[in-house]
């Protein structure tokens, strides 16, 4: 008969069960299937495959496209990042002040909305609102006697219509998370500060930012990560055009494994992602340890 711990462990791995075959259905066994898939060669008719060894990397990292859609990657992180971390931190300083709670209740309301908000419904709106001829923000650009901008078909301007609707949709986010870092200082600290004469700005700076550096670090990595994956809203509203300006290492993988049926090469891809993933995670996870231990 089993004793009562045994009953416990029993029913503990009965409650982890689903997770456990959530994480085999949807990470480990497409991760497996993958490393297989980048070794192999597909025939799209037959299905039959053929061991390739490495070739299906060497094809994919001396492809001028894939490094093409890695420096338009990089571009559209640079940008999303700088915006969503940079414009999310300063909204949550002006909101990190003795604001009323419903008004600020209110606030936070407001800029995490759109973070619910389906991106693909996001992404129609906008296509909508940059339009060349009806958009409305080329109306207004008109109505100032400008030229209109073509938002969407110029490729220096495309991009930075991408990162335009990122950083509406998800710097809500990044603010409710360092609006709650900024209101985590301790109160003796700023008390102690203030004690002393230092300027709100003096208090920030040399106070409320280092303490919160290491959320900082963790928007940052999560942006970073975030902006490697970006596929959903460039797919629909450029798809990766004019030419290849917008088109995302997401987008290539995508367009390797399922239009041009090169599953192999497609694999490839993905794990070349996952690898330089992995390596912003490592030096996130170093960095965060540095800043812990001062």
């Amino acid at each position: 008969m089993a004793t009562l711990r045994q009953r416990e462990t029993l029913a503990a791995y009965g409650f982890l069960a689903p997770a456990y075959l959530i994480y085999l259905l949807f990470l480990a066994i497409p991760l497996v299937a993958s490393l297989l898939l980048s070794v192999l060669e597909v025939d799209r008719l037959t299905l039959a495959t053929k061991f390739v060894g490495w070739s299906n990397f060497d094809w994919v990292l001396t492809d001028p496209r894939f490094w093409k859609t890695f420096g338009n990657t990089f571009y559209f992180i640079a940008l999303a990042v700088v915006g969503n971390v940079g414009l999310g931190l300063g909204l949550a300083v002006l909101l990190d002040r003795n604001i009323p709670g419903p008004l600020l209740y209110l606030f936070r309301l407001a800029y995490f909305l759109p973070v619910l908000v389906s991106l693909a419904f996001v992404s129609f709106i906008w296509r909508f609102m940059f339009s060349f001829d009806l958009g409305a923000i080329n109306y207004y650009i008109r109505m100032l006697g400008l030229p209109a901008i073509g938002w969407l078909t110029d490729k220096n301007v495309a991009m930075l219509s991408i990162v335009i609707i990122d950083v509406w949709k998800n710097v809500g986010f990044f603010v409710i998370i360092l609006l709650a870092a900024l209101q985590g200082v301790p109160r003796n600290l700023m008390e102690a500060a203030r004690i002393d004469g230092a300027s709100p700005f003096t208090t920030l700076r040399r106070i409320k930012l280092p303490y919160i550096a290491p959320v900082i670090l963790f928007c940052v990595t999560y942006a970073t990560i975030g902006g490697l994956q970006v596929f959903d809203s460039i797919k629909i509203i450029t798809d990766g055009g004019p030419g290849d300006s917008t088109r995302s290492v997401v987008m290539y993988m995508f367009s390797e494994a399922f239009s041009a049926g090169e599953l192999g090469t497609g694999a490839a891809s993905a794990l070349t992602l996952l690898i330089v993933i992995a390596i912003v995670t490592a030096i996130q996870l170093t960095l965060g340890r540095r800043f812990a231990g001062r």
